[in-house]
């Protein structure tokens, strides 16, 4: 289980007259600070699949790096298991599978090993990062392409080698931010097959996405952010539940 409590984060604004008028009128820019995170809190449990929704700008991906420890907070709490991440940022890195926006594959390797070299990174000997490799590379439809350098890769070849990236030590928990955007149907298909076997494996998964048929077809709860701050954390019924019009009515009833 994953926990977030009370997140905050801000940033230094270098020259505020650089602003659009749109970032001037946000009211997280106080005096020389954008307030990105105000306060944050949700929770995922074991086996439980969690949408991370908001407006563009709105401190999602703020709040993905805080949990992958890539920045620190500036208030708030999250832990993995009961341990704190914040506190031991290196040990919480074994534990969490982290896939950023960008996927950020070296041009030169080839897709397994990209995937090897993460392994190593993590220490995993070399048996077990083969077997890794190939067990992800049947799920993930990867075999046709794994021993292809990267720099030549489809969006789809890269997202899903940047997946199996991320999950090669078989983390404790599983952060994915907008792993289908850009992918086609087959890609986004076999993306979203497997964070559903993650989730049959009892694995915390946390994705952001724009597509709410995808948080109708994985999801059991769902964390809207808005301007910094928690605006609905419940579960998908009680999303669904916040208009009976639709996913889309009800996101748009938690923002207003």
């Amino acid at each position: 289980m994953i926990e977030i409590k009370q997140l905050a984060k801000k940033f230094a604004v270098e020259n505020p007259k650089k602003l659009s008028e749109q970032e001037r009128k946000d009211p997280r820019l106080k005096g020389r600070f954008f307030h990105s995170v105000e306060d944050v809190s949700f929770s995922c449990k074991a086996g439980e699949v969690l949408a991370l929704l908001g407006p563009n700008g709105a401190g999602k991906t703020t709040t993905l790096r805080i949990l992958s420890t890539a920045l620190c907070p500036d208030d708030g709490t999250v832990t993995i298991g009961g341990e704190d991440v914040l506190q031991n940022p290196l040990n919480a890195r074994r534990k969490i599978g982290f896939l950023s926006g960008s996927t950020g594959l070296y041009g030169r390797l080839s897709g397994r090993e990209n995937i090897r070299y993460f392994g190593q990174l993590h220490g995993l000997d070399d048996a077990i990062i083969d077997a890794r490799i190939e067990e992800l590379a049947d799920l993930l439809d990867m075999q046709s392409f794994l021993d292809r350098r990267s720099e030549n890769f489809s969006s789809g070849m890269k997202q899903k080698t940047a997946i199996a990236r991320a999950v090669i030590h078989q983390p404790a928990v599983v952060i994915l931010d907008e792993p289908t955007t850009g992918l086609d149907i087959m890609a986004t298909q076999t993306v979203l097959e497997f964070i559903q076997r993650l989730k049959e494996q009892g694995t915390p998964v946390i994705f952001s996405t724009h597509h709410l048929d995808e948080v109708n077809e994985l999801c059991d709860s769902v964390t809207i952010i808005n301007q910094g701050t928690t605006c609905f954390n419940g579960s998908l019924d009680d999303f669904k539940g916040l208009s009976g019009e639709g996913l889309h009515q009800s996101f748009m009833r938690a923002i207003a």
